[in-house]
């Protein structure tokens, strides 16, 4: 992960001042991250309209030597992470029948172990850091990340954050967007297949300078591209759908440690909701 964010830097750095087909390429090395390894040049070169020689001259602009230097960078980034080790074992002495809900459980283990073994501490503490910096936050996604963004926001809210969710309704996720500013910050909740919308306001998001949080599949997802920090979390499922177990590991432990982290303003929050559910349970008693 941190060769590859190394690469992304590299591609960052240079992207304002490239040209509109550079700029192309650029996206289309980052959406395809994990396939570049296993193509050659004229490859992308087709897949992009355009020349093999705009291809080398791209590499060159965010300053690699060539095609090949970025590709074997690539490669040795995606063997470093099939070299990653469980560090949650699922019982394996245990003799257990297989059935489904063996299955599932032991998947989602291995989502958990993953997830465990791709995040760098000190990336999950900047994380909690912008969240605690921030004056308000607002979390985006569709589909099942549309759910688990109402989720984090209610979390975060629980610990005494200023927390809200993006509603995909009348207004659209850029037209929000258009109502933050400097001091806030977006959670962009991104797993296949990936929302058209959500990345596009991550992306109007970044040109108004707003600090992004990816919460996303792999480094190489499109949303990491506009992103300051991401986190990765495994969402492998047998359905064709993404499960969620990891994924609200990650919510719940974002949401501990920006309670530990402002704890005090976590048990003021606290106290006063308590205050609230006691005025509930005695209007209430009252009817």
């Amino acid at each position: 992960m941190v060769r590859y964010k190394h690469i992304k830097e590299r591609i960052q750095l240079h992207y304002a001042n490239l040209s509109k087909n550079h700029k192309h390429i650029a996206d289309f090395f980052i959406e395809n991250f994990d396939r570049i390894p296993f193509l050659i040049i004229q490859d992308v070169a087709k897949a992009n309209n355009t020349s093999v020689a705009s291809i080398v001259r791209f590499t060159q602009k965010v300053g690699f030597s060539g095609y090949t230097e970025i590709q074997n960078e690539i490669a040795v980034t995606l063997q470093n992470h099939l070299q990653k080790k469980e560090t949650f074992p699922f019982l394996h002495e245990a003799k257990i029948k297989e059935d489904v809900l063996t299955e599932v459980a032991k998947q989602d283990i291995s989502n958990i172990n993953e997830t465990l073994s791709l995040n760098e501490r000190e990336n999950f503490q900047k994380a909690v850091d912008l969240i605690l910096a921030s004056n308000r936050v607002f979390t985006v996604g569709l589909g099942i990340s549309h759910l688990l963004s109402q989720i984090l926001s209610y979390q975060l809210s629980q610990v005494a954050i200023d927390s809200y969710h993006f509603i995909f309704d009348s207004a659209s996720f850029l037209e929000q967007v258009l109502f933050l500013n400097e001091k806030d910050l977006i959670i962009a909740l991104s797993f296949p297949p990936y929302s058209k919308e959500t990345i596009e306001a991550a992306k109007f998001a970044s040109d108004k300078k707003i600090k992004i949080i990816a919460i996303t599949n792999r480094e190489s997802s499109p949303i990491t591209f506009y992103s300051d920090v991401v986190l990765v979390i495994k969402s492998k499922n047998m359905l064709f759908t993404n499960s969620f177990a990891a994924i609200s590991v990650m919510i719940n432990a974002i949401a501990t440690q920006c309670a530990v982290r402002n704890k005090r303003k976590a048990e003021k929050m606290l106290k006063e909701m308590n205050k609230i559910q006691e005025i509930q349970n005695n209007t209430i008693a009252d009817i």
